[in-house]
């Protein structure tokens, strides 16, 4: 309204909130990485861990396991992000004490019919796990590999029918779960082929189903269906298996294909992928946040967010290297303009093993565009 009319102005803050920029540079990158780290390292508690059990009013209907559930995955994810970023003798501590408390806290055990969440413990448990015996300085951790092939079982054991994994099932609610999603088996893949080298063996059989699983999710449009149905659900033109319901399946599908070595997950593929996901992102920015699972258009919810990004990060490093930076500088405006001054993040309830798991995710984001060189002259400025 004009200058001096009646009319009530807008929020001060909306009206001094910057434009986010349509790219941004690695030294960005690198410094918001660091404000990230220095949250998680800044909350964890004297046990190494982040976050309670205490069950979330935002969250009724849930078991009560699942609260301890999803503060297990945050804090693998965690570990995933300290061990990923440069190491320093803060860090180090923090890092050591986050995997103490992830191979020694006990499991949480099922106590709900549909609501499995543990299996989604048991994925990311799985890939930071693997990733840490991986590292030199874990290469000799009993422990660590103890709960590797423990995480690993829970996987043998609670693969579905169909292959594939998911964090629900559906009746007649079995030992052996019926339902599984693309995204889950995506996202644990390329870990079960690696296992074997550091000590966690996998059975063949168990690869193959799940690969097949995953090849039958793929349908045209560039789009992985949510679920395995015999005929691919598809009702109307807001549906989450099409390309704006399928942005973070998209990365995670692709980028696990291209690993497992599908010749027909090309350059080109990953390339049309990413421009879906650029093209298409303010469905992902509807959903951010929203308090409904699902709520968004295309049926996107709030915590496909910094999954999405975190696998669009990804797929850009299997892209030649003359292509990566400038798709990364497309990527990083997308996760730098969500962080609070703390250095923290979320997409979804502002629950704290979300918020770890948020932050987690956007700073292994923000790293897998920054070469080794460039962290450590950026983590040596600040000591």
């Amino acid at each position: 309204p004009p200058q001096g009319s009646g009319d009530a102005a807008e929020p001060v803050a909306a009206q001094e909130r910057p434009p986010v920029p349509r790219t941004m540079s690695r030294e960005l990158a690198i410094a918001s990485a660091e404000r990230a780290i220095g949250y998680l390292v800044a909350e964890q508690h004297p046990d190494g861990s982040w976050g309670d059990n205490a069950p979330q009013l935002f969250e009724e209907g849930y078991a009560l396991n699942s609260f301890k559930s999803w503060r297990m995955a945050s804090q693998a994810l965690a570990c995933m992000a300290l061990r990923t970023a440069e190491e320093t003798p803060e860090r180090r501590a923090a890092l050591d004490a986050a995997v103490g408390w992830l191979v020694t806290t006990p499991f949480p055990a099922r106590d709900s019919d549909w609501d499995i969440d543990y299996v989604w413990t048991a994925l990311y448990g799985t890939v930071a796990t693997i990733e840490l015996l991986e590292d030199p300085r874990f290469a000799e951790n009993v422990a660590l590999l103890e709960r590797a092939r423990f995480f690993m079982g829970v996987l043998l054991s609670h693969q579905a029918t169909s292959g594939g994994w998911a964090y629900y099932d559906d009746p007649p609610f079995t030992k052996q779960p019926t339902w599984a999603t693309s995204f889950c088996t995506a996202l644990v893949l390329p870990t079960l082929s690696r296992a074997g080298a550091v000590g966690v063996e996998v059975p063949a059989e168990v690869i193959r189903r799940a690969q097949r699983y995953l090849d039958m999710c793929v349908v045209p449009g560039g789009v992985y269906s949510y679920d395995l149905d015999p005929v691919t659900r598809m009702g109307g033109v807001e549906h989450i298996n099409r390309i704006e319901g399928s942005l973070g399946r998209t990365q995670v599908g692709n980028w696990c294909r291209r690993l497992m070595g599908d010749k027909r997950v090309t350059d080109e593929v990953l390339r049309e992928g990413l421009e879906a996901f650029f093209r298409e992102h303010r469905y992902l920015d509807h959903a951010r946040l929203r308090p409904i699972p699902h709520e968004g258009f295309h049926a996107n919810a709030g915590y496909f967010y910094f999954f999405a990004h975190y696998y669009a990060a990804k797929v850009i490093e299997l892209l030649p290297e003359e292509e990566q930076e400038a798709l990364h500088g497309l990527l990083r405006p997308h996760l730098i303009k969500t962080q609070r001054e703390n250095g923290s993040t979320s997409d979804f309830l502002d629950t704290q093993y979300l918020i770890n798991a948020s932050t987690a995710f956007m700073a292994l984001s923000l790293l897998e565009g920054v070469p080794a060189k460039a962290a450590t002259r950026a983590s040596s400025s600040d000591d």
